[in-house]
């Protein structure tokens, strides 16, 4: 596919919100949505291209117009990706909202878009600004009225036309407005779709929240190749794994902690038929080797697959290697086509943080022109990300520029720790944050799932660490939970660790 080989700078033409038109009249499954997993809602590709019409004339019927911010909060659900579709076709701009964010940061959200409309689900009210114009997804017939069914014809873009507009998760400060336009997101599906060699005989559930880049992505890969997506409103082991089953998944995909949790639940995975998954897609966080080799125990006919994303970058700018070399196990991939990729201020130039440039980069965070200018330099964007690169051109993630802490003057990467840790045959899941030492600085601690039927002490955790990595990185405390908490975007919560570890730290070592 040429124009995916040797993308024009700033991506492919066309409107985002037509991913599939080359199978919009299509009878084929489009979608199936288990909001309500016992009377589950399917809709074809003819149909939801139509409901995707109708939201956009339902969209310009309430006033909006081509450039105005259209805020979407609520669950994974059909409506959601309708109107998705139906706004982009407008040329209205959406922004997805994370629900599990306390309302003074939604509000900020709202109010630093411009949105004047927000479509939620009524759950999700007390988040939003008073004054606000609300469309509850989940109150009876609203939004088949707000529909105005007929034909309709999208709005053709120009090459920096902002499509849609997700914000970062605000863990170093306030939420960012990623602008991320129509050209460079069709750059991103069409070459996700064409090198995951995804068609209409996959079928990809899709769990992870529809305001993360996760979702989104696996969205726009399934309607574009004519595959079928079925969506859970929201992640849980039990149904995830009914899903796989019940539907015959071809694809699935997460972050780390969601594959983690399902693969916990060993006695439900020892029942279910888990042998039509061929992919596990995992990004958004890192994955220990441990995961990966699991993930190869019950998934026996799947390939664990590594995905590097970050929003602003592509969102996902690596992918496998142009020659058809074997990814090996935990590596994140080479460059795309059409992706340039350097590493700088590290040790050599086969280590350091990760800089990007390719079609799909956002155009700028939203009124943000000095934080704009501080991470997207000459056309290269600063991740952020320190990463590695092997002889043979695979890159490996490392950790996060300001994850890396110092403890009695050695720099600790906390996915070093965890991967450590996660060798030990008791351990299935762990996590490490730095905490204050007054003598070293900082120091890690361990938050720790074991195996069913599996245990061990604090103690032997330590000693493990002691015994098999350098002796600064063992855990100074170790706490055991039953799961970690998840955060909005299904990542680990590290401020409810942080909570949990002052409730119950014994002391200071």
């Amino acid at each position: 596919m040429k124009t995916i080989a040797c993308p024009p700078p700033h991506g492919i033409p066309g409107n985002l919100g037509l991913p599939f038109s080359a199978h919009a009249h299509s009878t084929h499954t489009a979608l199936i949505d288990l909001r309500h997993p016992h009377s589950p809602i399917s809709y074809q590709f003819c149909e939801l291209d139509s409901a995707a019409n109708a939201a956009a004339r339902g969209l310009e019927r309430l006033g909006l117009r081509a450039g105005d911010r259209l805020g979407i909060l609520s669950v994974n659900r059909a409506e959601y990706v309708i109107t998705l579709l139906g706004a982009m076709r407008a040329g209205i701009i959406p922004v997805p909202i994370n629900i599990k964010l306390p309302a003074t940061t939604v509000q900020h959200i709202v109010r630093d878009s411009g949105a004047s409309w927000v479509f939620a689900e009524s759950t999700y009210q007390s988040l939003l600004p008073p004054d606000i114009q609300t469309l509850h997804f989940d109150q009876a017939n609203a939004f088949t009225e707000f529909l105005d069914p007929g034909p309709y014809t999208a709005t053709e873009p120009k090459p920096d036309t902002v499509a849609i507009q997700p914000y970062t998760s605000g863990s170093t400060g306030k939420p960012k407005g990623v602008l991320l336009t129509h050209y460079g997101q069709n750059w991103s599906r069409l070459i996700l779709a064409h090198t995951r060699g995804t068609t209409a005989d996959d079928v990809i559930l899709v769990a992870a929240p529809l305001y993360h880049k996760n979702a989104l992505n696996a969205i726009k890969q399934g309607l574009t190749a004519q595959a079928t997506l079925i969506l859970m409103p929201q992640f849980n082991a039990e149904g995830y794994i009914a899903a796989i089953a019940k539907y015959r998944c071809t694809v699935i995909s997460g972050v780390p902690t969601m594959i983690a949790m399902a693969l916990a639940r060993t006695a439900q995975l020892a029942d279910t038929d888990l042998s039509s998954v061929r992919t596990v897609m995992m990004g958004s966080a890192p994955s220990s080797m441990q995961l990966l080799n699991d993930i190869r125990k019950y998934f026996i006919n799947a390939k664990p697959l590594v995905v590097y994303g970050v929003t602003e970058g592509g969102p996902v700018p690596l992918g496998p290697h142009p020659e058809g070399k074997e990814r090996p196990l935990g590596s994140i991939g080479v460059p795309y086509a059409g992706t340039e990729a350097q590493l700088i201020n590290g040790p050599n130039h086969n280590e350091g943080e990760l800089i990007l440039r390719n079609p799909g980069l956002l155009m700028g965070y939203h009124r943000l022109p000095a934080e704009t200018a501080k991470r997207l330099c000459n056309g290269w964007y600063h991740t952020g990300d320190i990463c590695r690169r092997d002889d043979q051109g695979f890159y490996y993630f490392v950790g996060r520029t300001d994850d890396m802490f110092v403890c009695g003057g050695e720099n600790i990467f906390p996915i070093e720790v965890e991967q450590l840790i996660e060798q030990h045959p008791a351990v299935h899941q762990a996590c490490v944050i730095p905490f204050t030492h007054e003598l070293k600085g900082q120091v890690p601690y361990a938050f720790i799932v074991l195996r069913t039927g599996q245990t061990t002490t604090s103690e032997e955790i330590k000693q493990f660490t002691l015994a098999h990595g350098p002796a600064y990185q063992h855990p100074r405390q170790v706490f055991f939970l039953e799961q970690l908490p998840l955060a909005g975007t299904n990542k680990i919560d590290r401020e409810q660790l942080r909570t949990i570890a002052a409730k119950n730290q014994t002391h200071p070592i």
